[in-house]
């Protein structure tokens, strides 16, 4: 069954363990699979979580906050979710955002200043964007493109 799981996606400890659970296996017998399938390689949750951590940045443009959530939401423990999202640097995790404003920009454009910053402030905020880092990228993005920005609250740096 763990076989079968694993063919499909790479799959975390504690996916495999509910997995074993939900078919009514036994503690001990699922304990000795898990060991066994850590100890020849079949299960890594550290490289699991950098491999998820580098695909849904770069495929969904997440965030650090967001990828932390969805890894911890799968099982994985911790102190191997802080490590792996600390291998994204502040540089790309801004260059990211700025590349989602970016394409979502022209989207906006003849929707009213406010309601702009906000739509953009959402996205980025929903992806798990910092707040100061949300707030600077759309004023950035909204002066390269001539709008107004002059009354943009004082957060810029509130990361």
């Amino acid at each position: 069954m763990c076989l079968r799981l694993l063919t499909g996606s790479p799959r975390t400890r504690a996916q495999l363990a509910d997995a074993l659970r939900r078919k009514d296996i036994p503690d001990e017998v699922a304990d000795h699979v898990l060991g066994r399938f850590t100890d020849v390689g079949l299960i890594d949750d550290e490289a699991f979580a950098q491999m998820w951590v580098r695909s849904r940045h770069a495929g969904r443009g997440l965030g650090r906050r967001a990828l932390a959530a969805e890894l911890r939401q799968r099982g994985v423990d911790r102190e191997i979710v802080n490590e792996a999202v600390e291998t994204l640097d502040s540089e790309q995790e801004e260059r990211r955002a700025r590349e989602l404003v970016m394409r979502k920009l022209s989207s906006t454009r003849g929707v009213e200043r406010t309601k702009r910053v906000r739509r953009l402030v959402g996205m980025l905020a929903r992806k798990g964007y910092p707040p100061g880092m949300a707030y600077r990228v759309v004023k950035d993005a909204l002066e390269s493109e001539g709008a107004d920005t002059e009354d943009f609250p004082d957060t810029w740096d509130a990361d």
